[in-house]
């Protein structure tokens, strides 16, 4: 399954598997983990904050505080079920990691609205093998982010 087309839902053994992940490490999937968990999955390819993961959360879950959706997404982050993003926009973002993707998708991030657009597949394993065999380097990941207008912003501009 690629980042962001379809609405991801954990399977039974995803949730074995992190529940196993928490354990290790003693912690619990407590009711607020999963709340937030499960705003972050159906919030998927929107780039949330910590603060927005709140908003959300809170729709569903009144009783939980800030605090709690700041430790649990720096645990998640930790454990590699999400992974944190920085979109030059002074602020951490945070989204889904999919256990069959190699790397994290590249994004494209409109100048003039702000608009974030994900690009399905790795587009660089050519130059990464490149890299490797040149530079004796094992890469483990990569971020790559385009910078432009997007086609709405493309379309006003031509307007104005």
């Amino acid at each position: 399954m690629k980042w962001g087309i379809f609405m991801h839902r954990l399977s039974i053994g995803e949730i074995e598997k992190l529940k196993s992940n928490l354990k290790e490490k003693g912690y619990k999937l407590t009711p607020q983990r999963r709340a937030i968990l499960d705003t972050i999955i159906k919030s998927e390819g929107q780039h949330l904050t910590a603060e927005e993961i709140y908003e959300l959360v809170k729709l569903d879950c009144p009783e939980i505080g800030l605090a709690t959706v700041y430790r649990t997404v720096l645990l998640l982050d930790e454990l590699a079920v999400i992974c944190k993003l920085d979109l030059n926009d002074g602020c951490s973002r945070y989204e889904l990691v999919h256990q069959d993707e190699n790397h994290q998708h590249h994004h494209l991030i409109c100048t003039s609205c702000g608009k974030v657009i994900e690009v399905q597949g790795d587009l660089l394993e050519t130059l990464e093998k490149t890299i490797e065999d040149k530079y004796d380097f094992e890469i483990k990941n990569h971020s790559v982010k385009f910078y432009g207008l997007c086609s709405d912003c493309q379309s006003n501009k031509q307007i104005k």
